[in-house]
């Protein structure tokens, strides 16, 4: 099969920008989201340095109030709705997910397409929000009424590029769902699926059914500050909290449509490097579905001090501890698979390790948050951002970064210095808990969050995480260019250098423009490693 497919051609081969541009290929347009993340994800990065910049002393620094107010919120619509979101099934979801299933191409190759153009669509609007009428918005990414409402800035225009964005995510979702129940190669039943399918699978669920939720609250934001509509006015009969029910209710599942993925990178890298089938497959898959279930069911729990009943709060705060259930049987089946393993400490592995401890981290403090009592005291301080960024930077990111040294490559034909690799890894996870760890403190001692200056008995703090925040950056440009000479430069790869057992695999490196020369037959499961080995 690998002879075969190999005549042809690398599906690199085809050139010139219209070829990519245009392409239907799931595994070029997986490279043109993954391309357009890490560049806005640089961009992101870039913003939040120079907030953490600002906050390392009292008083102004480097910019003013409204600066600081349009930065953060910029911070956070960039990395939310254009990196984090589709980081993984996007990009890798496209690249991988048809190779997973023994499958040609996803089941619409020209949605696919179409999707990646919304994306590109939405992306040029949320920029040109910073170039266009009164200013960039200064509301934070969630965009709040009333102040959302009625802020002379440039509200509008970056809803609409969320609203566009979201249905860049709809017909990604809907794409997978299909592509998974239809195009599944023959022997490939639901118990072989490999877990980081499983995990596409649950996510594009909620990609599905959530997001529209989301693009009625964007529309109501607009027809609020065009119409005067009056939804979210009291005077008028509204209620600005309407506002945060309907945005959470998509929000909170969209956390897991950021962290499932990941989950499933995770999951799909630990056995191959423990040399080891996975602990628990059945439950790790089902947790996958149950997080994307329960996750629909907990969105109030960002708002218990917004006047909700008592019953309410009980209620949310009792599914908010269900939720975390499958998420703790996730880490137990990770490493009851790395217990008595045989493992080989390769960089995937060790950006896999670096999910486990800093996505716990995030995942313990949220039961903080989700226990009502706790929440009275930390709502609305540091200990939210801190949480929110372990689960986020530290969970979908490491995910993310693990993703990128395991599968690409595959798709490059060419390996990284593995042992730059590693040490870029250990210093991110080292300069994430400096940059997150103070602000839990900073959080417990009462420092509220998006404040632009604050007292001088948070300074200390606020510097060590400045500090943190360098030696993120310093991992992260030690990443970025290690894979950029690897993967333009580095030595050749045979067709499987990791000893994996899941069929994108069993193609040459890079995958052929033509997936598969004949249609392969699933006889064993993805995390069979009976006669496999890795390549010399």
């Amino acid at each position: 099969m690998n002879d075969a497919s190999a005549a042809s051609g690398s599906f690199w081969d085809a050139r010139g920008l219209g070829s990519w541009l245009f392409t239907m290929d799931h595994k070029r347009i997986g490279l043109l989201y993954l391309w357009c993340v890490l560049g806005f994800f640089i961009v992101g990065v870039t913003l939040g340095l120079l907030i953490r910049l600002e906050l390392i002393a009292p008083g102004p620094t480097i910019m003013g109030p409204q600066t600081y107010n349009a930065m953060f919120t910029l911070h956070g619509v960039i990395m939310i709705f254009l990196v984090v979101i589709p980081s993984i099934p996007a990009s890798f979801g496209n690249i991988i997910l048809p190779l997973h299933l023994g499958a040609e191409d996803v089941a619409f190759p020209r949605l696919n397409m179409f999707s990646w153009w919304l994306y590109a669509i939405g992306a040029v609007t949320a920029l040109a929000a910073l170039f266009t009428g009164d200013g960039p918005p200064d509301t934070g990414w969630t965009f709040y009424v009333p102040f959302s409402a009625v802020t002379s800035t440039n509200v509008s225009v970056a809803v609409a590029a969320v609203f566009i964005l979201g249905f860049s995510s709809i017909l990604t979702g809907l794409n997978f769902i299909v592509t998974i129940h239809r195009l599944r190669a023959p022997g490939l039943t639901w118990t072989r699926l490999s877990l980081f399918a499983w995990a596409l699978y649950a996510t594009a669920w909620i990609q599905l059914l959530a997001t529209p939720i989301l693009g009625i609250t964007g529309l109501l934001i607009i027809a609020e500050r065009v119409l005067d509509m009056g939804v979210f006015d009291p005077t008028r009969g509204g209620d600005p909290i309407l506002y945060q029910h309907l945005f959470w209710i998509y929000s909170h599942p969209a956390v897991y449509i950021m962290v499932l993925p990941a989950m499933g990178v995770i999951s799909d890298i630990i056995p191959v490097f423990a040399r080891k089938a996975i602990f628990g497959y059945k439950t790790i898959a089902v947790s996958s579905l149950a997080i994307a279930f329960a996750g629909s069911l907990v969105w109030a729990h960002h708002m218990f001090v917004s006047g909700m009943s008592d019953t309410a709060v009980m209620v949310f705060s009792l599914l908010t501890f269900v939720v975390a259930i499958p998420s703790a049987i996730k880490v137990f089946n990770w490493v009851s698979t790395l217990y008595k393993g045989s493992i080989h400490m390769e960089p995937p592995l060790v950006f896999a390790l670096g999910f486990i401890f800093l996505f716990t981290m995030g995942g313990i403090t949220g039961l903080v948050l989700g226990a009502a009592g706790t929440d009275m005291h930390v709502h609305d301080t540091y200990f939210v951002v801190g949480h929110f960024h372990y689960v986020i930077f530290g969970g979908t990111g490491m995910g993310l970064f693990a993703a990128m040294h395991y599968w690409l490559p595959k798709v490059h034909g060419r390996m990284y210095n593995k042992r730059v690799a590693t040490w870029s890894a250990v210093i991110l996870i080292i300069g994430m808990n400096g940059l997150y760890f103070p602000m839990y403190l900073m959080g417990l001692a009462g420092m509220p969050r998006r404040y632009y200056d604050y007292l001088p008995q948070y300074t200390a703090m606020h510097e060590a995480s400045t500090v943190g925040s360098w030696v993120v950056a310093a991992g992260l440009a030690l990443m970025f260019v290690n894979l950029w000479r690897g993967l333009r430069s580095g030595p050749r790869v045979g067709p499987n250098p990791w000893g994996a057992a899941t069929l994108e695999w069993t193609l040459p490196s890079p995958p052929p423009a033509h997936n598969f020369a004949t249609e392969p037959v699933v006889e064993r499961g993805p995390y069979d490693f009976r006669g496999v080995h890795a390549d010399e």
